[in-house]
């Protein structure tokens, strides 16, 4: 399990908090910056996790894998393929150098989402540099280890505004027995009816996505219930290449010359008339859009149908994550207020406000 690279830095990074908190310095956190381009620039001298890094344990028996924030991704995902388990959430890396850190920090999930969970969901406990020069442990390894707020799943998301994040125990599950991915011909609007239908029904799905033309789907589970589900939906082989294409943008869809905008939206949402391109992920959950149209009409729109919209073009709009309610942008002041009282963890990369 361990390597000669595995190394437990902490006590630098806390030499650093603390360095920084004594001279009033904020900090910019970040492993390999594979997602920079989401979210504001963050101000600060780098405090960079990646000498941090390695397997701390892994017992597959367990289902827990316990890894420090500045391990490579690629390694965490290789030792549970071997192990025939995986990470359900499917978190893309957009990097070969990828951290287990920037995973948590950012919150990513895939196409399996929806139907397996986010990765805040799979968290069990973290170790957390704090904004008190506290290196303290959260959480736990088994998933009945929660008292009081759950500070280790806070974390997703969190963008390194509230802690650095040295250390994360995830929960994993085997890999499915059978895996078949197929393609089908509709229109979006009748797929989003189809999608809404076959939610209702115990079928094997666990990827959907519309490109324009045609529903892609994936079928994972027991031989006998994907050959039964195949049997009934019909539809063409599709290479199961293409979630790991949708997942990292490597779709030709991602390559159009038009900034790129992810709107999250209740399940069951009919398809929105927006400008430009769009791509149907998470069974309509998710879509993709390619437009140039103004941030504020396509927030409007979104909004209307109880959802929210990020722009991942860097640099194209002050605000790329949703701005927030008076209300809710207090509780998040309130809790920053809490956990780094200075604000010297990457100020800024969320909100500016933050």
């Amino acid at each position: 399990m361990r390597s000669e690279h595995d190394i437990d830095d902490s006590g630098a990074l806390l030499e650093q908090v603390n360095q920084a908190l004594q001279n009033a310095t904020a900090l910019r956190i970040q492993g390999s910056n594979s997602k920079v381009f989401l979210g504001r620039i963050a101000a600060g001298e780098v405090l960079d996790t990646r000498s941090h890094r390695g397997i701390v344990s892994y017992d597959p028996t367990e289902l827990v894998i316990t890894a420090r924030c500045g391990t490579p991704l690629s390694e965490l995902m290789n030792v549970l393929d071997n192990a025939q388990q995986m990470l359900p959430c499917e978190a893309p890396s957009f990097s070969k150098d990828a951290t287990v850190g920037g995973m948590i920090a950012c919150g990513l999930s895939g196409p399996r989402r929806p139907w397996s969970g986010s990765v805040r969901d799979f968290v069990l406990g973290t170790r957390v540099i704090t904004g008190h020069g506290k290196h303290l442990r959260f959480g736990g390894e088994v998933m009945k280890n929660v008292a009081g707020y759950d500070l280790s799943r806070l974390m997703a998301g969190s963008f390194g505004a509230l802690g650095v994040i040295t250390e994360v125990s995830l929960k994993v599950l085997p890999k499915p027995r059978q895996c078949l991915s197929i393609s089908l011909e509709m229109d979006s609007e009748r797929a989003l009816l189809r999608l809404a239908e076959w939610g209702q029904q115990p079928l094997p799905i666990s990827a959907a996505c519309h490109d324009g033309e045609r529903l892609h789907l994936r079928l994972e589970g027991g031989e006998g219930s994907v050959a039964a589900a195949h049997d009934r939906l019909g539809g063409e082989w599709l290479d199961s290449s293409y979630w790991q294409d949708l997942n990292e943008h490597r779709l030709s869809f991602f390559d159009e010359d038009q900034p790129l905008w992810r709107l999250s939206l209740p399940h069951n949402t009919p398809r929105l008339s927006l400008p430009g391109a769009q791509l149907i992920d998470w069974g309509g959950a998710q879509r993709w859009l390619k437009s140039g149209a103004e941030a504020t009409f396509i927030r409007s729109l979104v909004e209307q149908v109880g959802g929210h919209a990020t722009c991942y073009s860097h640099g194209l709009i002050d605000s790329p994550f949703q701005p927030l309610p008076d209300a809710l942008m207090r509780y998040h002041r309130n809790l920053k207020q809490q956990l780094d009282p200075r604000g010297i963890f990457n100020p800024g990369r969320l909100y500016a406000e933050l």
